[in-house]
């Protein structure tokens, strides 16, 4: 005979401390991860962008490696295979969230490389062309014309990119980081009901991705007006008669 839900259970492990600490430990580990990956990736897509063939192969090779590897085997060849390969990761410094952070880092770099690079070769290419005409050298197009436009193409998709990476953290669990479905997973062994304690779980992920789906729609949003509002001042802006200043 099938058991019954135990509601107490269930409650009990949603205000559990454990859990409350794996929710937080899963945002800690999202947070680190996609800002550690950004950076990565942002060179990553200067390489790709690059009048170089040897970078821009090094960058596709990189991008095919991480992008073909399942994101559990390479968690798993961090954590049980970097200490074969070199004994400094014998050490207790080399923790559980710290193998999880550099896997997840490699791995999301891949993918937001490419987003990162859409954002880049979104902007007209006039617009490098208008800053060089004024004197300014490539670093300084970049960084004052080319990204701040390329930002409203970027941010959008990364807010996707963090609740996938949110999710994918509960990956983290099979080499011992005691996240929130590692707390789930400790929780249901201790009496076998893991029908509870992982219910509990999946409301906090329910909880916490709605979160970040709202403020993923006021992104798209705010950057979807803000584009399209530029675009109708354009158009509706009437034009200046010549001589219009002069007789001012």
């Amino acid at each position: 005979m099938l058991a019954s839900f135990d509601s107490h259970i269930f409650w009990e492990a949603l205000s559990s401390r454990p859990y409350w600490h794996g929710a937080l430990l899963a945002l800690e580990l999202t947070c680190a991860t996609l800002g550690a990956a950004s950076v990565l990736a942002f060179f990553l897509a200067l390489g790709r962008l690059s009048r170089f063939r040897f970078l821009r192969g090094v960058v596709l090779v990189y991008n095919w490696l991480f992008r073909a590897i399942p994101t559990l085997l390479l968690l798993l060849f961090v954590w049980n295979g970097l200490p074969q390969l070199w004994s400094v990761f014998t050490g207790n410094w080399f923790k559980a969230f710290l193998a999880a952070f550099i896997a997840l880092a490699l791995n999301e770099a891949a993918y937001m490389s490419e987003i990162i690079r859409a954002g880049l070769i979104s902007v007209d290419p006039g617009q490098e062309l208008a800053g060089r005409a004024l004197g300014m050298t490539r670093t300084q197009i970049l960084r004052r014309v080319i990204l701040p436009q390329a930002v409203r193409i970027i941010i959008p998709p990364t807010a996707n990119e963090f609740i996938t990476l949110l999710k994918l953290t509960s990956l983290a669990s099979v080499i011992s980081l005691y996240e929130l479905l590692g707390a789930a997973t400790v929780r249901g062994s201790q009496d076998f009901r893991y029908l509870e304690a992982y219910t509990a779980a999946a409301v906090y992920y329910l909880g916490i991705v709605s979160v970040l789906m709202l403020i993923q729609a006021q992104l798209e949003k705010r950057f979807t007006w803000s584009s399209t509002a530029r675009r109708r001042q354009r158009v509706v802006a009437p034009a200046v008669p010549a001589g219009a200043h002069d007789a001012r």
